[in-house]
């Protein structure tokens, strides 16, 4: 995995000088990860995490227009505070936010934010693997995803195989599945 940088002063300083293509650029690859950060830290949605990183941009935008930013090194880390900010005002608005201590340690869990973290990527990873199945591979195996609980009996119905070539032929796209995503777990 890349490292990801978190000193965004160049944001700054391009707003304020009106490099517009610069600007674009970082916030592009700024405003995923903000989304990302609400999603796993907060348990938000992805709906209402793009609903909260933009306002809270356009809030640290207008910070940076009447230049109030003191350090633009640390633009990032406003960001993240203006974020979560923003989504816990958006939550009690929306009366979804609990007031139960429980609920409040589980927004802050570090191994729920992980298992978040880890559960986004690897349904990422499984769709770029069954991207490259070959179309009769992937509609094959897409039957058993969206049955899990699909016998042997009624695959066969409904592709017309014997129950040795289903069995065989899931187990030789499982396998590639595997390999798949152990290769690309790793890169």
């Amino acid at each position: 995995m890349t490292k990801s940088r978190v000193d965004y002063s160049e944001l700054v300083e391009a707003l304020q000088s009106g490099d517009d293509a610069k600007a674009g650029e970082l916030i592009n690859e700024i405003l995923p990860r903000l989304e990302d950060y609400l999603i796993v830290v907060m348990n938000a949605e992805r709906n209402s995490a793009k609903e909260c990183v933009q306002q809270a941009f356009l809030d640290v935008f207008e910070q940076i227009r009447k230049d109030k930013i003191k350090e633009s090194k640390y633009i990032f880390s406003y960001l993240i505070k203006s974020c979560r900010h923003e989504y816990l005002r958006y939550a009690k608005r929306e009366h979804k936010f609990k007031y139960e201590e429980e609920a409040l340690n589980m927004l802050y869990e570090p191994e729920e934010q992980i298992k978040n973290l880890l559960d986004n990527e690897r349904q990422r990873i499984l769709k770029e693997c069954l991207e490259e199945l070959q179309e009769k591979s992937k509609k094959f195996i897409e039957y058993f995803i969206d049955k899990p609980d699909a016998t042997t009996e009624e695959a066969q119905e409904e592709f017309g195989l014997s129950g040795a070539n289903v069995r065989t032929r899931k187990s030789r796209i499982l396998s590639r599945l595997h390999h798949c995503y152990k290769r690309k777990s790793n890169e």
